[in-house]
């Protein structure tokens, strides 16, 4: 791989497009993999996919990204959700222990219904419906909440 990095390199004097062009080799030899394997010399093989891809990329500029000559002003910048976060601590806070315990082991950390039963002791049966009743006071309280803003 770092030979054929730097034969990238070589023919296009830039390192970060070498890397894109032998990641673009490797996808291509992947894909004919078969008749890679079957070749006299798999290495010259590779040499030639190398070769033509640039030629390609060359040929083809618009396929490349292109710089900008300005930079927008503004970039994004992440909501503040730290009203989210206070909102859902309230909301959290009207569930009854266990309904909350469900509620953090199934949709914060993922947890299928049958590892939240174990980890919690109870019936897989018992993590649905304590699930379902969570949900739905959770669902009343969040609309009762946004009607009033």
């Amino acid at each position: 791989m770092e030979r054929w990095r730097r034969a990238a390199y070589l023919l296009c004097r830039d390192w970060h497009l070498a890397d894109d062009l032998v990641g673009t080799v490797v996808g291509k030899l992947y894909a004919h993999w078969r008749t890679v394997a079957a070749a006299d010399n798999p290495d010259a093989y590779a040499q030639r996919v190398l070769t033509t891809s640039w030629i390609d990329e060359r040929r083809r500029p618009w396929r490349r990204e292109q710089p900008a000559e300005v930079l927008p002003e503004h970039g994004w910048t992440p909501p503040d959700r730290a009203g989210d976060r206070d909102q859902l601590d309230t909301l959290l806070g009207h569930l009854g222990r266990r309904q909350r315990a469900v509620i953090v082991l199934r949709f914060y950390f993922d947890r299928s219904v049958e590892e939240t039963a174990e980890l919690l002791g109870i019936s897989p049966g018992t993590v649905k419906s304590q699930s379902k009743r969570a949900l739905e006071l959770l669902r009343t309280l969040s609309y009762t909440t946004e009607s009033r803003k």
